[in-house]
């Protein structure tokens, strides 16, 4: 019990290490003009799913503390202010403080729990007799990158059949992820599965939680922060959910699957 408690307590330093280098260097963070990309997530999510929703809750509590810090005094986007309480309450007072803490801080908690349980969830739904429940995840997984495809797509094709060649796009590349996910967990464990499922979990909770947050609570100062009408916002938010979204997924289902795998040789999670 001793040896367990010192090997966590090792394992959460290691990934609070890891998340404060990736925020102060740039490892941590792409800048794309109005927010910043981010894979800080991973050690969150495999703290959250080696060390518990607990201690996943900490982690990302420090990654929303650095966010906070570099929102705060590096500023490098047009959106720092709605990461910053600080820069908040100058743009829209007092308010702005509490709005501010919860982006920087709520999201990035709960990518810290919610890969917990969802690993917990696919894991026994892969491994039981009903392989009904394997074909309904992999065909959700495959509809969410559908829509999300075909709306960055369309967004970005400028042309009257933009919504058709989107459709198009993103149900060629759902039914291709649909058809690797199903041979995928033919030849691999449900574990690893279950862990490139939790690391998909924890990215979309980070943008979805954040993106929807801005969008509710600072519509009108961020479209005035870009230098846009308020009602193309959510036409912003939407391609930063469809482009940030699926590409920090796909790298956090990656990242946590193979990483996942070789720590569960050394320490298994705890159901």
């Amino acid at each position: 019990m001793k040896n367990e408690k010192t090997y966590e307590f090792v394992l959460l330093a290691l990934f609070t290490a890891i998340i404060v280098i990736m925020a102060f260097t740039p490892l941590g963070y792409i800048p794309l003009v109005v927010i910043n990309a981010t894979i800080i997530h991973i050690p969150v999510i495999l703290g959250a799913l080696f060390l518990g929703p607990k201690k996943g809750a900490f982690l990302g509590f420090v990654f929303g503390l650095t966010s906070f810090i570099n929102n705060t005094f590096k500023a490098a986007t047009a959106s720092a202010f709605v990461f910053s309480p600080v820069l908040a309450a100058n743009v829209i007072g007092v308010s702005g403080v509490f709005k501010s803490l919860y982006i920087c801080f709520v999201p990035r908690i709960l990518v810290g729990i919610i890969p917990y349980f969802v690993y917990i969830l696919i894991r026994r739904l892969l491994k039981s007799e009903q392989k009904v429940w394997r074909v309904v995840i992999n065909a959700v997984v495959s509809v969410i990158l559908f829509v999300s495809l075909r709306a960055f797509l369309s967004n970005l094709i400028e042309s009257g059949n933009s919504g058709m060649i989107g459709t198009l796009i993103g149900l060629a590349v759902g039914i291709a992820l649909f058809v690797i996910l199903t041979v995928f967990e033919q030849k691999k464990t449900a574990a690893s599965v279950a862990l490139a499922y939790a690391g998909i979990t924890g990215a979309f909770t980070n943008t979805l939680f954040v993106m929807s947050g801005i969008y509710i609570l600072y519509k009108d100062a961020y479209a005035q922060a870009l230098g846009i009408a308020g009602d193309t916002v959510i036409d912003v938010i939407m391609g930063i959910v469809t482009f940030n979204g699926i590409v920090e997924a796909a790298v956090a289902a990656i990242l946590v699957a193979g990483v996942g795998m070789a720590l569960l040789q050394i320490k298994p999670i705890k159901a």
